[in-house]
């Protein structure tokens, strides 16, 4: 038995995993090459624990008590809500400076490697079940062919795997705050109200592909009067706004906007959602015109899981293709939605295995 350390590290939770690399499911072997069987997993309160080391050491304890059996993992791999330079990093949200030699160190472990959550989002992929994934577009898939990950949340992630000997490695990309480029008269109206909103001379598509996008989007609508606002997202809308500079905003309009677009009581939040889901499909399209990634196009991120009905509406996928004489090319390209909220942490045992 192998056993692999696998977490998921961010402000709020922490998950953390064990893994047996050497007894595989039914299912067999994913696409990384290796079998990895779950022997125990814990969803930990980040904040009660000064550092990651006595989370994990309480981890192991009760893994060891639980499955009653000597637990030392040989390689662990933590993906990190945030900026990872040579093995260390100091977390943003969260008053951890963690380093991959010293967890080595103190937690006895052979190697420990740290990782941005979304290259742990990129190894994930290729621990996927056919049940993870909703497809919306099967294309022509290609053996060892590129593979794209983009995913809208909090920000705008991007990022794409090559394959290498009998594996692929996944590399991390900055592609987010690459420029927004409007397509219709309505998207250039939204980039010069953005420009003025927020007293910027550049517009990053992270800013209108993400969590924040939707909001700016509902609010350029609103502002420019397409429609009534309906009294429940307006509050929630008007709580967020007036929390403006604080550390910690306890409004989720975005969640709002899409759920009332979602059950289509709402015009003014249906049409943000439209604007939204329309720019995340035809930047998904110009990173697949870069890459060609005929081994898929993976959208992970929470939005696009949560708001599956919109993406399945046709919208997304219109966008994504509609790039004049490359049209053919991007239809080639097998496109798929991510479902599983744990694709992080595969990922995370994923490369652990490779280490």
């Amino acid at each position: 038995m192998t056993q692999l350390l696998a977490g998921d590290i961010g402000g709020t939770k922490t998950i953390l995993r064990l893994v047996d690399a050497d007894r595989g499911e039914a299912s067999g072997k994913t696409a990384a090459g290796v079998e990895l069987q779950t022997l125990h997993e814990v969803k930990y309160p980040s904040q009660q624990f000064p550092d990651l080391i006595p989370m994990v050491r309480e981890f192991l304890e009760e893994a060891a008590a639980k499955l009653e059996m000597t637990v030392q993992p040989e390689k662990a791999c933590f993906a990190i809500a945030g900026p990872v330079v040579n093995n260390t990093s100091q977390l943003t949200n969260l008053a951890w400076s963690l380093s991959g030699e010293r967890l080595q160190s103190e937690l006895g472990v052979q190697r420990v490697q740290l990782i941005n959550d979304f290259e742990a989002i990129g190894y994930g992929v290729l621990g996927l079940q056919p049940e993870d994934l909703c497809e919306l577009q099967s294309g022509i898939p290609q053996p060892d062919a590129p593979i794209a990950v983009i995913g809208a949340g909090t920000g705008l992630g991007q990022g794409f795997l090559v394959h290498q000997a009998e594996n692929y490695r996944v590399y991390p990309s900055e592609g987010g705050h690459t420029d927004f480029a409007p397509r219709s008269e309505l998207e250039f109206q939204l980039l010069k109200y953005l420009l003025d909103k927020y007293g910027i001379t550049r517009i990053s598509v992270e800013r209108v592909v993400s969590g924040q996008g939707i909001v700016a989007i509902y609010q350029f609508l609103r502002d420019r009067q397409f429609a009534a606002e309906s009294p429940e997202v307006a509050d929630v809308v008007a709580a967020w706004e007036r929390q403006t500079g604080l550390p910690a905003k306890t409004a989720d309009p975005a969640a709002a906007i899409s759920l009332a677009a979602l059950e289509k009581r709402d015009p003014l939040s249906e049409k943000t959602m439209d604007l939204f889901i329309e720019a995340y499909g035809a930047e998904a399209g110009n990173l697949a015109l870069k890459l060609l990634p005929y081994g898929g196009l993976y959208v992970a991120g929470g939005i696009a899981a949560k708001n599956l009905a919109l993406m399945k509406a046709g919208r997304f996928l219109s966008a994504f293709n509609h790039k004049g004489r490359m049209n053919p090319l991007l239809e080639k390209t097998p496109v798929r939605v991510v479902l599983n909220p744990q694709v992080g942490l595969i990922g995370s045992a994923i490369c652990a295995a490779g280490l």
